[in-house]
């Protein structure tokens, strides 16, 4: 997958712009800046790991602005169904929302806010919604993670088939939420990859090596791989893997092809109590400034201007390849991989 560039037309369109149009542009952003402090907060429901991204984030744009930042974590699909039920109950408490697949059913139930910020002329039009509701964050690559002092170097699976060996019999282990980087998302992978009749039969023989499943995010799978609980974890964040290394945990992502490469996206909240902190929190977020901290976390940024700090971790097509999952395509699909986990895995 190749790190989204500025296209030609945005070059253009910039050097074209009149300097009146550059002053209304500067104008319109102190505008949102004095609005949004005036409401002085928002609240933030987010998929990203708390110590490792939300906490430096939300500090840095308190820092900047003067806004406060509550946030309230969770995996997708319960961003989602809590979304849901606040809006029955008629209480909206969220001005910015994210997940990698949260925006597509809360956008056909009439929640989200149909606007971007600027930012997005300069990006990959994968990662931007063309109906205007979203805008990725950074990208997610899923692969296979493994304890570096129970699996050995000669012994790291090179491929998918490799999972298969008897040797990792109860050892392998993986998230049971209906979630891009848990089984399910896995099935997905596999049809996508091997086509609906093959990947059946690859996931019937992976049922045999009795997978543990876990109700739990993608991060709490790989902390029980890092623990010693079991030895591989399936469509694990391979830049969580990074970040653990780092601090000596025993861990190692495997760079097996194909993975799973999908998007973190970030939407406002449709009558959002707080709608001009939560427009400048997306726009700070998909900024220059802000994808520095994706960034320095080790997280895979989309801003084209900002390279990942470890660009091994994005697939490019030699080392390892990559299938690239688009919010819809996951969200409309996620049904059905989730029955075939559940009646394949049980």
């Amino acid at each position: 997958m190749k790190k989204p560039g500025i296209t030609r037309r945005a070059v253009v369109a910039g050097a074209m712009a009149s300097p009146a149009l550059l002053i209304s542009r500067a104008q319109a952003q102190q505008n949102l800046v004095d609005a949004a402090k005036a409401e002085k907060e928002l609240v933030w429901y987010t998929v990203q790991t708390i110590p490792q991204l939300v906490r430096p984030v939300a500090a840095a744009f308190e820092k900047k602005y003067g806004v406060k930042v509550s946030y309230i974590r969770a995996n997708a699909s319960d961003i989602t169904l809590r979304i849901m039920n606040e809006a029955k109950a008629g209480r909206v408490n969220c001005d910015v929302f994210d997940g990698t697949t949260t925006a597509v059913p809360l956008k056909r139930a009439g929640l989200v806010e149909r606007w971007l910020p600027d930012e997005i002329k300069s990006f990959d039009p994968r990662t931007v919604d063309a109906e205007g509701y979203w805008i990725a964050n950074n990208f997610f690559t899923n692969t296979l993670a493994i304890n570096t002092d129970i699996v050995k170097a000669a012994d790291e699976p090179k491929s998918y088939d490799d999972l298969l060996n008897p040797k990792w019999k109860g050892k392998i282990a993986w998230g049971s939420t209906p979630s891009t980087s848990a089984g399910p998302g896995f099935v997905g992978l596999m049809i996508k990859h091997l086509g609906r009749d093959k990947a059946m039969d690859y996931l019937k023989k992976l049922a045999e090596q009795d997978v543990a499943s876990a109700p739990v995010a993608a991060r709490q799978i790989l902390d029980r791989v890092i623990a010693g609980e079991y030895a591989i974890g399936i469509n694990m964040f391979n830049h969580h893997a990074v970040i653990s290394a780092a601090k000596a945990a025993p861990v190692k992502w495997l760079p097996v092809s194909p993975a799973m490469v999908t998007m973190n996206t970030s939407s406002v909240m449709k009558n959002a109590p707080h709608p001009n902190a939560a427009r400048l929190f997306m726009s700070y977020l998909v900024s220059q400034e802000g994808q520095l901290l994706f960034a320095a976390e080790d997280y895979l940024p989309v801003h084209p201007k900002v390279p990942p700090k470890d660009p091994t971790l994005v697939p490019d097509g030699k080392r390892f390849t990559g299938l690239f999952f688009t919010p819809e395509e996951s969200e409309n699909q996620m049904d059905e991989w989730m029955k075939i986990f559940r009646a394949t895995f049980r």
